[in-house]
């Protein structure tokens, strides 16, 4: 099976706009981008672009993965629970004739729209270049690996697969992840003792593989 994208919630948030729009939602990271556009113009659209980049887990029941249910006061029947408005493909209260109720699949259970799961804890590290001494501070996913996080990355420095990378002297196994490679996350040690974590991100070094050798 091939491996999940992960992403953080900035990631996510990145796309906020009609034209570009993600949601997260029960772990899961979906691009409604072309929800968008062929329902333009319908209401039902207001309340998800509300929330754009937002996760919206809270709308959701974690057990069945459907939409939050209640019982209606006034007829005494299971309703869909939408506190923020009724939203696309949920069915109206009562009956309607502009209903359209052929849906095959609500979008939150279709599967085409997923793009990768939501990193179920981000971390801070330092990315260090020895050779011009410039450093950068990334959020990545936990669960992903060095390679992984190489790809991130890239937009600062392109050259950055001609680089081996270290921590505490020692070569980082590309393959693997942060904690794989016996970088800890302290972020639960250092909330107990109110320490500022960004004082203790770990730092990863990189070096220049030089392959030139004297004639």
């Amino acid at each position: 099976m091939d491996r999940p994208t992960y992403f953080t919630p900035s990631d996510v948030a990145a796309h906020n706009t009609a034209n570009d729009l993600w949601l997260s939602f029960l772990g899961k990271v979906c691009d409604l981008t072309p929800l968008m556009s062929r329902y333009e113009g319908d209401a039902l659209l207001l309340p998800i672009m509300e929330f754009a980049g937002k996760d919206i887990s809270s709308w959701f029941d974690p057990e069945t993965k459907d939409v939050l249910t209640h019982v209606d006061p006034q007829t005494n029947c299971v309703r869909y629970y939408t506190p923020r408005g009724r939203f696309l493909h949920v069915p109206p209260p009562g009956p309607r004739s502009d209903w359209a109720n052929d849906v095959a699949q609500p979008w939150w259970r279709d599967g085409r729209f997923q793009v990768g799961l939501l990193s179920a804890k981000t971390r801070r590290i330092r990315i260090i270049n020895t050779l011009t001494s410039q450093e950068q501070q990334l959020e990545v996913c936990s669960e992903e690996t060095l390679a992984e996080i190489l790809q991130r990355y890239l937009r600062f420095n392109s050259h950055a697969g001609s680089y081996t990378w270290k921590h505490g002297g020692c070569s980082l196994d590309m393959s693997r992840t942060l904690s794989q490679n016996h970088i800890l996350d302290d972020d639960p040690e250092l909330e107990r003792l109110r320490l500022d974590r960004d004082l203790f991100t770990p730092a990863i070094l990189l070096y220049f593989n030089d392959d030139l050798t004297e004639g």
